[in-house]
């Protein structure tokens, strides 16, 4: 039974015929398996030096950004400097205005007494237009009635002139005043104003800089997102690549171990052959020709028939699943029953790397081929999902079973053509339920860009 399982295992691993072929042919088939190592080492390689480089992108996205948001607060406080400096503005032109209010009632006063004085010099000036503009100081003097009245009339006269002076003077300083508070107050509210529009300009400057900078930051916000994805799918292929390798090195050992069953088979088949031989011949020397012609011809028979015997034994069975599809003698097999709901190509403005195989009830997703599960988990975007890995004639393939409601295969696991792995379901990010199935020529990879067309494999 052991030997019988590690025969099928090998075959399986290798997708080559019968387990009786010649040692050279497996020889040349492990050499396949080794390169195929290889070539999933070196992806490996490339894609820990792609995320190598992806985090070192993100680093910097991540500087850039922490520089931009320490711009972003610099200008932050600059702006809310210049609003402080504006309220500060604010107040010193209600407060001008408040002086302007106050010189207003002052300019009201000296108006009025501006006012008065004219009304005196106009009095004095028809006085002086009645009189011929001269005053007959001497009818003063001389009509006086006493050296005391002549006093009275002399300090009197001068003291209109002295008065006539002084009108005419503070009125002239009064004019002067006004005119200089009214510039001085006019020219000190034009230039708060002037400062005051200097500010906004500034502030609204500083507010375009953080409009820009915010732009920026959300612009590196997304690049970084976006790096990040990539971060992720580079290393979900850079653990898928780890799984195919790993059922690879289980394809060796496997392939080592049926060749080493093989060798021991064949030495003591050849020892029983040899033994077999011997006895015959003894019994043939005691016998007469013709019936040690007869026993020899009865004795080849025998080894042809037991020979057919262990072949047939020895192949592996086929796997008998109910509501599967049957499995078809190509290369690959459908995967499961139901029909095909969306085609490879272009949906959704992005590009659908399988088919979508749509059924209701429960449904038996089966291997399109024989191969080792290399990964067997459950993905935010495939769901439960199921990875197998396949050597056909010297050709890494890969197959791709999403959305399962349920997953009955492990990773590391040997699977036969048809055998069951799990059933149809509605996980991850998907809508109804349905099997995404996905075909690579080679291994998987974050851009899908090994993805082939399964229609073009599988039977319709």
């Amino acid at each position: 039974m052991k030997k019988n399982i590690i025969a099928m295992n090998a075959s399986i691993m290798i997708g080559l015929g019968s387990i009786l072929a010649a040692p050279s042919v497996y020889a040349e088939s492990i050499s396949d398996l080794e390169k195929q190592k290889e070539s999933i080492q070196e992806k490996r390689s490339g894609v820990e030096s792609n995320i190598s480089e992806t985090e070192k992108k993100i680093d910097s996205l991540q500087d850039k950004q922490m520089t931009a948001e320490d711009q972003i607060a610099a200008i932050e406080a600059k702006i809310a400097e210049s609003a402080q400096k504006i309220d500060a503005k604010n107040a010193e032109i209600t407060q001008t205005k408040k002086e302007i209010e106050a010189l207003k009632e002052e300019i009201k006063v000296l108006k009025e007494r501006i006012a008065k004085r004219n009304e005196v010099l106009k009095e004095r000036a028809l006085s002086f237009q009645e009189t011929g503009g001269d005053v007959n100081y001497l009818e003063v003097l001389f009509g006086s009635s006493s050296f005391g009245d002549l006093v009275d009339r002399v300090g009197a006269v001068a003291t209109i002139a002295e008065a006539d002076r002084d009108i005419l003077k503070q009125h002239e300083l009064d004019k002067k005043d006004l005119e200089e508070k009214q510039k001085a107050v006019e020219t000190k509210l034009a230039s708060l104003e002037v400062a005051k529009a200097e500010l906004l300009e500034i502030q609204k400057q500083q507010k375009q800089q953080k409009q820009e900078k915010d732009a920026l930051v959300k612009k590196l916000k997304q690049q970084t997102e976006k790096h990040e994805h990539e971060k992720m799918g580079l290393e979900e292929e850079k653990a898928n690549l780890a799984a195919q390798e790993k059922a690879i090195k289980s394809a060796i050992s496997l392939e080592h171990q049926r060749l080493a069953e093989l060798e021991a088979a064949r030495k003591k088949a050849a020892a029983e052959a040899k033994k077999r031989a011997e006895q015959e011949a003894a019994q043939a020397a005691a016998q007469a020709a013709s019936q040690a012609s007869e026993s020899k011809k009865q004795s080849t028979s025998s080894g042809y028939s037991a020979k057919s015997n262990s072949a047939a034994s020895s192949s592996p069975a086929s796997s008998n699943v109910s509501q599967a599809p049957a499995v078809s003698s190509g290369t690959f097999t459908r995967p499961s029953a139901g029909y095909v709901s969306s085609t490879m190509g272009e949906r959704w403005n992005k590009q659908h790397a399988g088919i979508d195989i749509a059924a209701s009830g429960t449904v038996p997703i089966v291997a399109a081929a024989d191969g080792v599960v290399s990964r067997s988990y459950f993905s935010s975007s495939y769901g439960n999902v199921i990875f197998v890995t396949h050597s056909i004639g010297g050709q890494q393939w890969t197959t791709v079973y999403a959305h399962l409601s349920s997953r009955q295969a492990s990773e590391g696991a040997v699977v036969a053509k048809g055998q069951q792995i799990g059933i149809m379901g509605n996980t991850g990010h998907s809508y109804g339920q349905h099997l995404h199935f996905e075909l690579h020529k080679g291994p998987w990879n974050y851009s899908k860009s090994n993805a082939v067309n399964p229609l073009n494999y599988i039977p319709n």
